[in-house]
């Protein structure tokens, strides 16, 4: 067995070879390259086990990705580290102006999408013989249906979109995990058989204000206890300790008083990176901490893709499982371009937003290792394999193919350099 040292050696050891690899001989995106040939190595890998059974040459690598409790790793570890790396660099003042979309998208839109994903995963189901309750196909729409922060904005950086539909983006994949894992939660205790009084609409709605507003209350109570040590003083050394000191405390405190961690650090990204600039850090120290986080965010980025792509070799998918997963890939890419259409019929007249950019925002609709760390949580059921093959597959599509493409719809569909219509996103 790999100690810790010996197996955060290997990951960023082959984190480092495959990105250099990717860097230097492929045209693909850093962590999509990372992704496509951390798959295309499982797969291979895999071949060879199948073909010469009896050798079992790749044993040391499976053990070693059984130590690993993904989900545990990017919910109670990584998680914390990307999103106040993504929220620190996201503005503030063009994020006000664009509250309305991105409330109505992390919201509405995540809560929408939850509903046709299940019912249409459930009747598709049903259609090719691989019945799956509704219940369970409700928690599979719950984890699904968030965008994934850390996959959109890591694809954000290679695509030129206006800066208002951007922070629209950056927005609703900052907050709405939150809501996602909210209604994940609640759906689960229906699936299980667990719901009780805890899922009366009264104990719904005050889990939902807990949660979420809890965890922003939290964040930015703390994200200002941490802007006015850094005002008080000139150190970069100390205020970048006191960056980190942020997440990891928020974090906790959140976990340990059952409100979001997620939400309660990206309010502390948001106040820091937005107040700090101001009066709180010289030129100095906004190079070391911005510098610090944005090599934080790449290198976590470089670790958690490779660890999607590895968890094939982990991962035994059924053929029943893989016909669901099939299915589960349009009716996933078709709920989000109907939640985010709908709201954008609905404000036509107002233009809030914009319904030319509907099929960009809908292509955007990115999942990652939020998403896989949610479905490996689910407890042991008949319906486990069908959530994990279906999320699996979701999540590979809309990594590679959605992010690969991204650029190319934003340059079909999207305006860019009208000042007019970037006002108007």
């Amino acid at each position: 067995m790999l100690s810790f040292f010996e197996l955060s050696a290997v990951l960023l050891t082959l984190s480092a070879v495959l990105g250099w690899v990717n860097h230097k001989y492929l045209p693909f995106p850093h962590t999509i390259g990372l992704l496509i040939m951390s798959v295309v190595v499982s797969l291979i890998l895999v071949g060879i086990d199948a073909a010469v059974p009896d050798k079992h040459l790749f044993d040391a690598l499976t053990s070693a990705l059984l130590q690993i409790d993904f989900s545990a790793v990017v919910m109670q570890g990584m998680l914390a580290f990307l999103l106040f790396a993504g929220a620190l660099h996201v503005d503030l003042g063009r994020l006000r102006s664009r509250a309305v979309p991105v409330i109505v998208l992390a919201t509405f839109g995540t809560a929408v999408s939850t509903l046709i994903v299940g019912i249409a995963v459930w009747q598709a189901a049903a259609l090719l013989g691989q019945p799956l309750t509704l219940a369970w196909a409700m928690v599979f729409g719950a984890l699904i249906s968030p965008t994934d922060p850390v996959a959109v904005l890591s694809t954000l950086k290679n695509i030129n979109v206006p800066p208002g539909l951007e922070v629209e983006m950056q927005g609703e994949s900052l907050f709405n995990d939150g809501i996602g894992i909210v209604l994940f939660t609640i759906l689960l205790l229906f699936a299980t058989g667990e719901a009780g009084e805890r899922t009366t609409i009264v104990a719904i709605g005050e889990l939902l204000l807990v949660e979420a507003g809890g965890g922003l209350v939290l964040g930015i109570v703390t994200g200002y206890l941490a802007y006015r040590a850094m005002r008080l003083i000139d150190d970069y050394a100390i205020e970048v300790l006191i960056s980190l000191a942020l997440v990891t405390a928020t974090y906790a405190v959140a976990q340990r008083l059952h409100v979001s961690g997620p939400l309660a650090v990206v309010a502390a990204g948001l106040l820091i990176g937005h107040r700090g600039p101001q009066d709180a850090m010289s030129d100095q120290t906004q190079s070391y901490v911005f510098g610090l986080w944005t090599l934080i965010d790449e290198i976590l980025n470089s670790v958690l893709f490779l660890l999607i792509g590895l968890e094939v070799l982990i991962l035994s998918f059924t053929p029943n499982a893989l016909v669901i997963a099939a299915a589960a890939i349009p009716i996933v890419v078709a709920a989000r371009f109907i939640s985010v259409g709908l709201p954008a019929l609905v404000s036509w007249s107002s233009q809030i937003m914009a319904i030319r950019n509907v099929p960009f925002l809908a292509w955007a609709g990115i999942r990652g290792g939020i998403s896989v760390a949610l479905a490996l949580s689910v407890p042991d059921s008949p319906a486990r394999p069908a959530i994990l093959a279906a999320t699996y597959a979701v999540v590979l599509f809309s990594i590679i193919i959605q992010g690969s493409t991204l650029g190319y719809v934003a340059k079909r569909t999207v305006l860019l350099g009208d000042e007019d219509e970037v006002k108007r996103f």
